[in-house]
């Protein structure tokens, strides 16, 4: 889950920081787009709208003088064509100059960038009585319109204007506004108090000033009307000839200061759109960070949490700078902390996690780590050299934490996996680029296991033989399904004996398991891995079946069958109808149940009390005895005996390991055996191997002998030779 977690942060953040910066990218190209493109369609319909007025008036004139070739009065209409005050060059096809009026300052090379004059001028005046696309001369009226294309050629004198690559009339303003800049009309001075006609003389003076002194703006006027020439060329007379008028891009100063102040604005917004970008990445940061800080923050200590440790602890174990150094992974545990927190409270439990969290804190060096993974469990990664030093440093810090409270001596238990520098095949030291730390704190976590069977402190390091025996769990786990179904698992029986008579008088049950991969497997092999995984049950089951089903085929043989004692897990008495399993499995093989003992550990009678009364009394009344085994065991077996119905007490066997255990060890068992008798319950000894012993137990009064004396475990083929009375 953490890792899960870990890889979707980081996708997080980097799918964030993209966004943000793809966002920021598109904003501020659109705000370059949006000033570039206001500026150009403002400056083209700057140009087009005074272009297109020019057009108009040469045509008109163009126009006048083709009618006047029509009439044969050209000396009339040049005349009037003067009165225009336009300066215009006619010339043949040949480039000869017929007619001229002005200063011609016409450059060599003309454009085509007008076509079909006439379309645009009949589009718009298509009134029959508007001047401007008709001349009245005496009688007549004459349509202007062209069919030619329409040339632009450069002024020579005042190359402002040109045509672009695109074929468009253009304007250099940067030339223009260096000439303006430079010309004695912009640095004016005006007195308040002058009149209206100082003022003109003064600015008249000036332009004539400007118009001495430099190459710069023609006809630069006193209200700062800018004139900027330029020669437009059509064809008349059936294209034989070329009339050439001068036109004007006319603009006053105001224009290009109110071009440059929405250029200013444009800009601003702009600049305004960047610095709103740039608070909100600024504040997406800030967030970021604050949310990450809070996902990588335990609540309880207020330091860090598992998610910060995996995802910046495997970030710091793949860098370049890590690799030649070694590092262990600890899992430390606060042994018994959920009975402190019985004792005192949840918030004084919490409350003493986030002083051992800042206690482990205080001891850690640059670039160690330290996080509160889960209830009493902290995980570090520690800078080590040698693996002795590092156990004395471990045991160092625990041996404070045991005194961290005074009024409390607590135990801490430590796992430690070791991670050693990675080397290719060629002995070259490599990046640990593929480390999963959620494997080597598993791996912490799994040596520290192996002290949880231990109350006091302790530190234990991860080794093969740890693998190895995780090894054989899950090969035990992966293959337990298939042996319970193909019945590799074997029933061995260990008689009892009566020690006076030497007479079978019961057995029990004992589970073997046969595997052709594996071998014979010893049960302390394997029980212990179904205790803990639950599927101890299904075994409980199993036994019982073939127990009840070798008792019947006994029966059916004529043997005189002894009553079978069959282990029944305490994990089996939480279920309330257990007593009715016992029953129906024992019903089906037809087993009268007196051919059955369950029997119980010790340890089941810490559970349920309640329930496990239940469940016996049931079986008593289904005919089926109960016993208790490793009586003496525990530590709560008189109050367990006064309170259970129970039929036999089997003695622990460690009464009767060893040499003799002297006179006190006689007394406990000859007591037990005493008690056992006044609760009317049978007595069985189990673990007896020497002759000193069977005689005292049966100088005891003790029922049946359980032991090696006798006989071990052995395969019913074996057992029911036993049964017939052949050794």
């Amino acid at each position: 889950m953490a890792r899960k977690g870990s890889k979707k942060l980081r996708r997080i953040k980097k799918t964030h920081s993209w966004v943000v910066i793809l966002l920021f990218l598109i904003v501020q190209a659109m705000a370059a787009g949006l000033i570039f493109g206001f500026g150009s369609v403002f400056l083209s319909y700057f140009v087009e709208s005074r272009v297109e007025s020019e057009l108009q008036s040469v045509s008109y004139l163009a126009r006048l003088y083709e009618i006047s070739l029509e009439d044969e009065k050209q000396e009339d209409v040049y005349k009037l064509i003067d009165e225009s005050g336009r300066d215009y060059i006619i010339r043949d096809e040949s480039g000869n100059v017929i007619h001229d009026k002005g200063n011609i300052t016409l450059g060599d090379t003309g454009k085509i960038v007008l076509s079909n004059v006439s379309l645009s001028v009949a589009e718009q005046y298509d009134d029959p009585n508007d001047p401007v696309d008709s001349i009245i001369m005496g009688d007549e009226r004459y349509e202007i319109g062209f069919n030619d294309n329409a040339k632009v050629y450069e002024d020579t004198e005042y190359d402002y204007v040109y045509v672009n690559d695109a074929n468009e009339i253009d304007i250099r303003f940067k030339k223009l506004y260096n000439d303006i800049t430079k010309s004695p009309i912009s640095n004016v001075e005006i007195d308040e108090n002058m009149s209206k006609e100082d003022i003109d003389r003064l600015v008249t003076g000036k332009i004539a000033e400007t118009k001495e002194s430099t190459k710069g703006i023609i006809a630069l006027e006193a209200d700062s009307t800018v004139h900027l020439p330029y020669w437009v060329s059509l064809s008349v007379n059936d294209g034989k000839e070329e009339f050439i008028g001068k036109a004007y891009i006319n603009f006053a100063i105001t224009d290009l200061g109110f071009f440059a102040i929405f250029i200013i604005l444009l800009v601003l917004l702009a600049f305004l759109i960047f610095v709103i970008m740039i608070v909100f990445i600024i504040s997406n940061f800030i967030n970021q960070r604050k949310t990450i800080k809070l996902l990588f923050t335990d609540i309880v200590t207020n330091g860090h949490n598992w998610m910060w440790f995996l995802y910046r602890g495997e970030h710091f174990l793949r860098r370049w700078g890590s690799a030649r150094s070694t590092y262990a992974v600890v899992n430390i545990v606060f042994v018994k902390y959920r009975n402190y927190c019985v004792c005192h409270s949840i918030e004084q439990g919490e409350k003493m996690l986030k002083k051992v969290y800042d206690h482990i804190g205080k001891h850690l060096e640059k670039k160690e780590m330290i996080a509160h993974v889960s209830n009493s469990n902290f995980a570090l990664l520690l800078k080590y050299e040698d693996p002795d030093k590092l156990k004395m440093r471990l045991q160092s810090i625990i041996l404070e934490l045991e005194k961290i409270d005074a009024d409390h001596v607590f135990s801490f238990q430590a796992g430690v996996d070791l991670i050693g520098v990675w080397k290719n095949e060629n002995g070259r030291v490599i990046r640990r680029k593929d480390i999963d730390l959620e494997v080597e704190y598993n791996n912490a976590c799994t040596a520290r296991a192996t002290l949880a069977d231990k109350d006091e402190s302790g530190v234990a390091f991860f080794d093969d033989k740890l693998i190895e025996d995780q090894k054989w769990i899950d090969k035990v786990t992966e293959r337990q399904r298939y042996a319970i179904e193909h019945e590799e698992f074997m029933v061995y029986y260990q008689p009892k004996y009566d020690p006076s008579t030497n007479k079978l008088r019961g057995a029990e049950a004992l589970i073997r398991w046969q595997n052709e991969e594996m071998g014979f497997v010893p049960p302390g092999r394997f029980i212990p891995i179904f205790e803990k995984s639950g599927f101890i049950t299904e075994i409980d089951h199993y036994m019982l079946e073939h127990v009840a089903r070798d008792q019947k085929a006994w029966l059916d043989k004529g043997f005189e069958c002894v009553p079978v004692s069959v282990n029944v897990s305490r994990a089996h008495f939480i279920e309330s109808d257990l007593a009715e399993q016992i029953r129906d499995i024992v019903d089906k093989a037809g087993t009268p149940h007196k051919y059955i003992e369950i029997e119980l550990t010790e340890s089941a009678f810490f559970d349920d009390k309640k329930a496990l009364i239940a469940t016996i009394t049931k079986l008593k009344e289904y005919g089926f005895a109960v016993s208790m085994d490793d009586f003496g065991s525990g530590y709560s077996s008189l109050n367990s005996l006064k309170d259970m119905p129970l039929d036999v007490l089997k003695l622990d066997a460690e009464f009767f390991r060893g040499d003799s255990q002297g006179d006190r060890g006689e007394i406990v068992v000859s007591e037990a055996i005493k008690l056992a008798k006044s609760l009317n319950m049978r007595t069985v000894a189990e673990g007896v191997e020497v002759k000193e012993q069977v005689d005292f137990l049966a100088s005891q009064g003790c029922d049946m002998i359980q032991g090696y004396y006798f006989a071990k475990p052995m395969p019913k083929e074996d057992y029911e030779q036993r049964m017939k009375g052949i050794e």
